[in-house]
């Protein structure tokens, strides 16, 4: 699991390889990820946007930019949760993601909150620690 906390917004993340959907002798890999945004200030905010930079094994990066989450725009008042799951494919058998979400507050401010960088991972992917 991996967190972060930004404005009093607190950001978790907790990423999942599936076998099921990958294909290592094809170089293809696939991860679930499921998010879930917590309101911990006094305020209501929107998240309106996001923002994510991929990068694979190999430093290949890609970034996806888009309106909301899974099709929506949640506004969340004090003390609210939002839970989503969505999936990556890679080239490679590991890589990691971060990236920002635009929120909104009830007045009208913008700002971005961070998403905490997180590790993809697969049984494929060999570390070695020096």
């Amino acid at each position: 699991m991996y967190q972060s906390v930004t404005r009093n917004i607190e950001v978790t993340v907790t990423p999942q390889y599936l076998a099921e959907r990958s294909s290592p002798e094809s170089g293809e890999y696939f991860w679930a990820y499921t998010i879930e945004i917590t309101n911990r200030g006094a305020e209501t905010v929107q998240l309106r946007t996001r923002h994510w930079r991929i990068t694979d094994a190999m430093g290949r990066r890609q970034e996806v930019r888009g309106a909301g989450v899974v099709g929506k725009q949640p506004v969340l008042e004090p003390g609210q949760s939002f839970e989503y799951t969505s999936g990556v494919p890679l080239p490679t058998p590991s890589g990691f993601m971060t990236g920002t979400y635009g929120m909104a507050s009830a007045d009208g401010e913008a700002f971005e909150i961070a998403i905490p960088t997180f590790s993809l991972d697969s049984p494929d992917s060999q570390r070695t620690i020096n």
